[in-house]
Formats: C-alpha cells, sequence, structure tokens
C-alpha cells in the first residue's frame, strides 16, 4: 500500500478528511522512524576501531532494528485496513431489531480486530526504546544527539499508539479482554517512562560533556 508510493501521498491522505491514515498508523509510522535514527547511529559506529569491542552488541541492535522497523511499517499498513473494516461496519443497515444485532456484533469484533494493531505497535516501541538504551552507552558520541532524537520518538510513538488502544477499549463490551488488554498495556507503560527517564537524563548529560 503506502510503503511503494511517495511518502507525500501518506501524508497527504493521513492529512485528509478521512478516516484513514489515522491515529494508530501514524503511532506506527513515528514507531519506525525512531528505529531509523537508532541504525544511523549504530552503522556510524560499528566497525570504527576504538569502538571495536562493541561490534557485537551493535550488530545484534543493528539486527533488532531491522525486524522492529519492518514490524512497525506493517503495523502502518494494517492499521488503515483494520480500521477501514470498523467503518464498514458502522454503515451496515441498521432498520431492523435483526439488522441492528447484525451491526452490532459487527462492530465489536472489527473493534477488536482494530485494537490489537496499535497494542502490537506500543510493545514494538517499547522494545525500540529499550534498544536505544542499550545504544547510549556504547555509540559514537558525536551521534549521541540522534540517539536521542530516537529516543523521542519511540516514546511519542508508544504514547500515540496507548492513546488509540485506550479510545477502542472504551467500546469493547467483553471486559475481560478490556481488563487483559489494560493490564497489558499499563505494565509497558511503567517500563517505557522508567527507561525514557533514564536515557532522557543520560542522553542530556552526555551532550554536555
Amino acid at each position: 500500500m503506502y510503503r511503494n508510493e511517495p511518502l507525500e501521498k501518506y501524508l497527504v491522505d493521513a492529512a485528509a478528511g478521512t478516516p484513514t491514515p489515522g491515529g494508530g498508523s501514524v503511532a506506527a509510522f513515528v514507531g519506525a522512524l525512531a528505529t531509523t535514527m537508532v541504525s544511523m547511529s549504530a552503522k556510524f559506529t560499528v566497525g570504527k576501531e576504538e569502538f571495536k569491542k562493541y561490534d557485537s552488541q551493535l550488530k545484534k541492535i543493528l539486527e533488532e532494528c531491522e525486524k522492529s522497523r519492518e514490524i512497525l511499517l506493517s503495523l502502518m499498513e494494517e492499521d488503515v485496513k483494520v480500521y477501514g473494516e470498523v467503518n464498514k461496519a458502522f454503515e451496515l443497515p441498521k432498520s431492523t431489531e435483526a439488522e441492528k444485532n447484525k451491526r452490532y456484533e459487527a462492530i465489536q469484533k472489527a473493534t477488536i480486530l482494530a485494537t490489537t494493531v496499535p497494542l502490537k505497535a506500543t510493545m514494538c516501541c517499547m522494545y525500540v526504546l529499550e534498544q536505544t538504551r542499550a545504544l547510549v552507552d556504547i555509540v559514537n558520541p558525536n551521534l549521541i544527539s540522534d540517539v536521542g532524537v530516537a529516543c523521542y520518538l519511540a516514546d511519542a510513538a508508544f504514547q500515540c499508539a496507548r492513546l488509540n488502544v485506550e479510545t477502542n477499549l472504551a467500546t469493547i463490551n467483553d471486559q475481560s479482554l478490556v481488563e487483559k488488554m489494560q493490564d497489558e498495556i499499563g505494565h509497558a507503560e511503567k517500563t517505557v517512562k522508567g527507561v525514557f527517564k533514564e536515557m532522557k537524563e543520560c542522553v542530556l548529560a552526555k551532550m554536555r560533556r
């Protein structure tokens, strides 16, 4: 879909008065951008003589970031598809009681599916942030501001994806599923908050040296 199109098309479509691409897709896209800054910083460091002892760690971080980027770009497009199904469900007829029931069930089913996409994005963004934390102490100091950009983007992407999860959960009637997802997002939020705080302090301290 968008991955093989010019970036301008995605931006124009996201800015248009249409339901998709929406916040969930944009959140995943921002997460993918975070991985690019991790990769760039690591690639400027790996293989350099003074950082040679970190090569295996750097290569592992690069490998994980490539995987995360692929996942997030896929989620960017998947969010458009699943939210399209939500829109279709809302457009179903509702003249009779039977139609209303069928429409309601379709909306619930589509919304649950749509919620799993930004939930996956939150977990992936949390992982990207953790990879960024692993990089900050071994990266070429000249790239520390780029590592900081990755940190801020990963955090922003997580928070944006979380918003999309929470707004969908408010409309789902399966309470056990809602509680399960709330627990997942709550645990992830604590991890992200701690890692982001540590990363921010570390990056700023290194920039001041």
